[in-house]
This record gives structure tokens, C-alpha cells and sequence, in this order.
């Protein structure tokens, strides 16, 4: 398992750390699944603004909480933002047909995937946000190869980065 964590100031540098995901993810034909962990208020959502921003949407981007899933048809992507705090039973997603959103080629950003365990295929990323006033600590966790080598190219694009405070563990 490779990891990568650092301390994020503010809101753009969260921002920021999504578009640097972002980048790396760009650059990766295929599909991918993502889960996003931390309470609420820790930065989910706008760290998933910054991905979307580096595909290149400029809209809104808010948390599918109601609705579950948000798609994003990007240039070169498509992206489905999930939500599942809202979820009563994981077996609620084999009803939405969760398996048609990870293809081979789509990104799948998930949101409390704690509530789809056992329905949701395993995380190639697992990216944990946790508040520090007054920024937050992100924590990439690979959990596939694939996703063990977007985290060694996030870090090493993060050194170059003066808003990425490296975290020593």
C-alpha cells in the first residue's frame, strides 16, 4: 500500500489538492473508483470541486446527498460523483444499478463509502479528509496497483507545490 498526506490550509488549497488529483487522473484511460472519507464538513465535496475543475468544469458542484449520484460529462471523461450518506441499506445501490457507473473508462468519486460495504467495488484510492484547525490533513491510501501508482504521481507532483504542507508521519 503506498500513501501520501499533507496539511491543507484552506479551502483552495483543497481545492487545489483535487485539481492536482485532478491531473494524474487525466492521465489514466481507465476507470477508476475513488472513496472519499471524513465527517461531515471535513472537505469531501470540495476536494471533488478541484477534480472536476481540472477536467475543466467551471459549474457548481454540490453533494448529490438527495439524489445519490451526480454525472459529470467532461470533454474527455465522465465523472459520477456519489453520495451515499443518505443510504439506508447498501442493497439500495444494486436497485439504482451501481455496477453500470464503474465502466472502463468512467471515474467514480464516492462519499461515504462506509454505506455501500459489500455492493461497492474496492477502492483503487481511498482519500481521507480530516479536520486541523484550521485546515484540514488529507490521506491518499492506494488499494489496488493502479491506485498505488496515481498516489506516487501525486506526490511527486505535490513536491513541486508550495500550498502542500508534507505531513511526516
Amino acid at each position: 500500500m503506498t500513501e501520501w498526506s499533507c496539511y491543507l490550509a484552506d479551502e483552495s488549497a483543497t481545492v487545489a489538492a483535487g485539481k492536482a488529483l485532478g491531473q494524474v487522473l487525466a492521465e489514466c484511460a481507465d476507470g477508476l473508483s475513488l472513496h472519499l472519507a471524513g465527517d461531515l464538513g471535513a472537505g469531501k465535496t470540495t476536494f471533488t470541486r478541484g477534480v472536476l475543475n481540472s477536467f475543466g468544469h467551471s459549474g457548481a458542484v454540490k453533494s448529490p446527498t438527495y439524489t445519490l449520484v451526480e454525472e459529470y460529462q467532461l470533454p474527455t471523461r465522465t465523472l459520477h460523483h456519489f453520495d451515499l450518506y443518505r443510504l439506508g441499506d447498501p442493497e439500495e445501490l444494486e436497485y439504482m444499478g451501481i455496477r453500470d457507473y464503474f465502466t472502463a473508462a468512467d471515474i467514480c468519486l464516492i462519499e461515504w463509502p462506509v454505506r455501500g460495504e459489500g455492493v461497492l467495488p474496492p477502492a483503487d484510492v481511498l482519500i481521507t479528509l480530516k479536520v486541523q484547525e484550521p485546515g484540514r490533513i488529507v490521506k491518499l491510501e492506494s488499494g489496488t496497483e493502479r491506485g498505488s501508482r496515481l498516489v506516487q504521481q501525486l506526490a511527486q507532483l505535490a513536491m513541486r507545490a508550495p500550498q502542500f504542507e508534507q505531513q511526516q508521519d
